[in-house]
């Protein structure tokens, strides 16, 4: 089912559902309130999006410390169960996925997951995707007693019903990984105050789960590049794809092919990846044919989701859209160009020293946020324009030089949110 259907079904079903089980929840109170019983057993709802999955690592291990691993457990499409694997953090049997083929067998399949969450007895429902209504309802449904989750107070985002215990307000200033830490550390609060309340924002800022490939791995992906490069020649991937979700946030493909096209030039001893998935390859084809080297490959659909990230592992950097895999990127030793526009770097770029972000920083930009269900008016991504190909050039040819001093290692900066963010000055944006 695409991502279109999702956000009607979201809307158009989620809305009255969201309402009905308001009215019901409303119904119960006046019958009586349970007592509260301590939080054992979390379910986190975390339907979308593996790239914000793996900024949600420290809340999981926040979580994994409260009531132990064996007692946590996450709901997610089955298509988005990939990343919650590698992070490694949740059991592989506490993982209660559904599967997304056609709206009948979707709603077939999510109500077989909730009995599923229901046997569970879960005590606490962790909603982390923002305004959701489907993820909301699903909270309410797992019949945990503690729901904590976002809620429209004053109109501060869309509206999903009043299902949570612990409601509090989205904070449009911190980090995503912060503020999926601040949702697990609610738990410990009071519902009644909030979301008012004494928590501070945490750091949130240790790294997520680092990828270990095996040599058959290393292998495998080795031959897939030019001249079984990638051990100490300078490999540099670029992934000009960006998810569905928002197609605002990638970069004109016509500047990855000027990007590619000058980096060969200055660089005779750099091989170029172009990254991407099975769906789409013929368009990273054409790229590559664009490019017309033998120093450039196509590996779009040729790789696993975990072959990706032992490419990662080959690699000296990455130069993405903001998109999942500049967050899988984290997970190895690469350095990764972001390109930001229509969402903020502060909120969503990935953490590390390793992280180098790019932003126009136009008056319009961001404007898709989670107050607006990550919509917006816009159908010409001016700040994506913004970022000029020179700009991206010099910030490779830096990264790579760097790592050739370094015999290719990956820094030895402690672990910390630090991304290098550079705003650039705007050249021809209109």
């Amino acid at each position: 089912m695409n991502l279109a259907t999702m956000r009607k079904l979201d809307r158009w079903l989620g809305v009255p559902l969201c309402g009905a089980l308001t009215a019901l929840r409303a119904l119960a109170r006046v019958v009586g309130t349970p007592r509260p019983r301590p939080v054992r057993r979390i379910l986190f709802v975390k339907l979308a999006e593996q790239g914000s999955t793996v900024l949600a690592a420290s809340a999981l291990r926040r979580a994994e410390q409260l009531v132990g691993r064996e007692h946590l457990f996450i709901l997610v499409f089955e298509e988005n169960r990939f990343i919650i694997d590698m992070l490694g953090i949740i059991l592989p049997e506490n993982v209660i996925t559904i599967q997304t083929k056609g709206v009948l067998p979707t709603l077939r399949n999510t109500l077989g997951a909730v009995r599923r969450v229901r046997k569970l007895k879960v005590d606490a429902a962790i909603d982390l995707e923002f305004f959701a209504r489907s993820t909301a309802a699903l909270s309410y449904l797992s019949g945990a007693q503690t729901r904590v989750g976002f809620h429209a107070f004053q109109g501060e985002g869309p509206y999903r019903g009043n299902l949570m215990t612990h409601r509090l307000r989205f904070n449009p200033h911190m980090h995503a990984a912060q503020t999926f830490r601040t949702l697990v550390d609610a738990i410990e609060q009071p519902a009644k105050p909030l979301p008012t309340s004494p928590l501070r924002v945490p750091d949130a800022d240790e790294p997520p789960p680092q990828f270990v490939p095996s040599e058959l791995e290393l292998a495998r992906v080795t031959a897939l590049l030019p001249h079984g490069s990638g051990a100490r020649t300078p490999l540099v991937l670029l992934n000009a794809n960006c998810s569905d979700m928002i197609p605002l946030r990638a970069w004109p493909r016509e500047r990855y092919v000027d990007l590619a096209q000058r980096l060969l030039a200055a660089r005779p001893d750099v091989i170029i990846g172009l990254t991407g998935g099975p769906g789409e390859a013929t368009q990273v084809q054409q790229l590559a044919d664009e490019i017309a080297s033998d120093r450039c490959v196509m590996l779009a659909g040729r790789t696993s989701l975990r072959e990706l990230l032992v490419l990662y592992s080959l690699a000296d950097v990455l130069v993405t859209n903001d998109s999942g895999p500049a967050h899988f990127a984290t997970m190895t030793p690469i350095d990764i160009v972001v390109l930001f526009g229509p969402e903020h770097p502060s909120l969503f770029a990935p953490r590390g020293p390793r992280s180098h972000v790019m932003w126009a920083g136009l008056a319009c930009s961001p404007c898709v946020s989670a107050l607006n269900n990550r919509n917006s008016i816009c159908r010409n991504n001016l700040c994506m324009q913004a970022i000029e190909t020179q700009q991206v050039l010099e910030q490779v040819l830096s990264i790579v030089r760097s790592r050739a001093a370094n015999d290719g290692a990956a820094t030895t900066t402690e672990w910390k949110y630090a991304p290098h963010t550079t705003q650039l000055r705007v050249l021809n944006a209109t």
